[in-house]
């Protein structure tokens, strides 16, 4: 993040770029993340932010998975000719990420005009980050007029500021353990924060096929129409693509896309629930297109480099599922690195197998891991190495590469965003 001149409690000018006013929105707020939605709730509604209108509105929650389910559902209505809005959560290049309409991010001019209108409306209301680029996007998106808005929800779904917004279809997509300190340390308690997504007498659709108990209560609860995977859908690989199964829609042999599988079979399940009539034309050309960035992104085929920005034991395992899937014929090189709170071992443990060469990356900020933890948790006898700066890790690979080779680069969002810099 860019550093600012202004004072970090002074209102940006007229002229201002948007560099500084996001050193501004970083300066007021005491904390990063800040539970709970009455100070959000109360901004938005000065706004007219919480409804948008007859924009149909799908939340997507989970451990994982989330930003792959978005741009599947995302790309898939586009190729219907819909009209679409997607919010995210983080960015890997540009803040202007956090928010597509029509599959480009908003400008700068827009972003800034948006936090204009809020500063002017929140009065005392303190906002955190995350809370001003949520109302930024519900500002756009309903200035845009669209047909369908996909919310993804930044931490846990209960107290997520997205959650402001009663969705027409709420969405699960994995449950797994992260950000404990805030969610919980068991797969109920994490659950149990996701499915406070969900809404009465609207669908919920759940991807995870080891659904916690807890979801199921939460639904009850709530009344929503709990609909889950080997239940109300189902989806099976096969030999040339994959075959799903829901209660609206049977295909057989649709294409496999490039993001996980588990991930599509839940986005066609939500879909099916607000657009039965979807063209099967559509969800072929929306699931063959969907790419994201930093989800098992090729950025060079020979050797082959992946971006992926897994930093769980539950995204290492299907991480490492993929690597053994490409059957390299050269060695496996590993770029990772992590942020000290999250499950290093667990990450480390299920990878390990999978990779020859591990390269170590300390990771500068204040959140972040140095190398040596990196390496105390590596299984013993693995190849590693450790660098200080990304820009030395990959001066020291890039002239060892061979054709048949294959760098996985993960571990962090920042991880990514380092090592795409430089190429």
């Amino acid at each position: 993040m860019s550093q600012s001149s202004a004072h970090p409690h002074q209102l940006p000018g007229a002229n201002a770029p948007l560099s500084v006013w996001l050193d501004y929105l970083l300066a007021i707020h005491p904390t990063e993340i800040d539970m709970g939605l009455e100070r959000v709730t109360q901004v938005a509604t000065r706004l007219g932010v919480l409804s948008l209108g007859s924009t149909k509105v799908i939340t997507v929650a989970g451990t994982n998975g989330k930003g792959s389910t978005c741009r599947m559902l995302e790309q898939i209505m586009r190729a219907a000719g819909y009209r679409v809005g997607v919010y995210s959560s983080p960015h890997i290049i540009n803040y202007n990420e956090r928010v597509r309409i029509d599959d480009v991010d908003a400008p700068d001019s827009d972003f800034i005009s948006a936090f204009e209108t809020i500063e002017a409306a929140r009065g005392d209301t303190s906002l955190t980050f995350f809370e001003y680029a949520t109302l930024a996007g519900l500002l756009l998106f309903k200035q845009a007029k669209l047909d369908l808005v996909i919310l993804e929800v930044g931490l846990g779904g209960r107290l997520d500021a997205t959650n402001i917004i009663d969705a027409d279809v709420s969405v699960v997509t994995a449950i797994d353990l992260d950000h404990q300190a805030y969610l919980g340390d068991t797969r109920e308690l994490v659950g149990r924060e996701k499915a406070g997504i969900f809404r009465k007498n609207r669908p919920a659709i759940v991807g995870d096929a080891e659904m916690p108990a807890s979801v199921v209560e939460v639904a009850n609860e709530k009344g929503a129409l709990l609909k889950a995977v080997g239940q109300a859908f189902s989806y099976k690989q096969t030999r040339t693509g994959w075959d799903f199964c829901g209660e609206h829609w049977q295909f057989v042999d649709l294409p496999k896309p490039q993001l996980p599988l588990p991930n599509a079979a839940t986005s066609l399940a939500a879909l099916e629930q607000l657009w039965p009539e979807l063209s099967e034309a559509a969800i072929r050309s929306g699931l063959a297109s969907a790419r994201l960035s930093g989800r098992m992104e090729h950025i060079s085929e020979a050797p082959l480099i992946i971006l992926d920005v897994a930093h769980n034991p539950h995204a290492a395992r299907y991480l490492a599922q993929r690597l053994d899937e490409l059957q390299a014929k050269g060695r496996v090189y590993g770029v990772c690195g992590m942020l000290k709170d999250k499950d290093i071992e667990g990450v480390m443990q299920a990878l390990a197998p999978s990779i020859d060469s591990w390269l170590l990356v300390t990771l500068h900020n204040e959140r972040g891991a140095d190398a040596g933890r990196l390496r105390k948790a590596l299984p013993d006898g693995c190849d590693a190495r450790e660098f200080e700066q990304m820009p030395d890790c990959w001066q020291y690979l890039k002239p060892k590469l061979g054709a048949e080779d294959v760098v996985i680069v993960f571990g962090s969002f920042y991880t990514v965003s380092g090592f795409k810099a430089l190429i």
